[in-house]
């Protein structure tokens, strides 16, 4: 069995896993795809939410930091960033359970 990790990256409103997806990148170590950004008008999942019920497994979120005082209005980077997965086994196509880790 070969396992590959699909990595969802999603950018939300708010630092709440239920605030909606502003932005969002996918990367797939199967193989299979080659997504892009910019490749599609609508997200994967309208939230972090959404993306857990539907299997991926949320391994980072975004650090809350404040904004330096007079910096509350300055564009810059999406900070509400959350890091997503799921595992793969590449030979069959199957998404691994959510509890399950290779070799276990």
């Amino acid at each position: 069995m070969s396992v590959r990790q699909q990595v969802l990256v999603l950018y939300l409103g708010t630092s709440a896993l239920d605030s909606p997806v502003v932005g969002w990148s996918v990367y797939d170590g199967t193989g299979r795809t080659s997504p892009t950004t910019g490749d599609g008008d609508e997200p994967p999942y309208a939230s972090g939410v959404e993306a857990l019920r539907d299997g991926w497994r949320l391994f980072q979120a975004a650090q809350l930091i404040p904004p330096y005082p007079g910096g509350e209005y300055d564009v810059s980077f999406l900070k509400h960033e959350f890091f997503f997965e799921k595992l793969v086994d590449e030979a069959a196509g199957v998404e691994r359970p959510a509890r399950g880790r290779p070799g276990s």
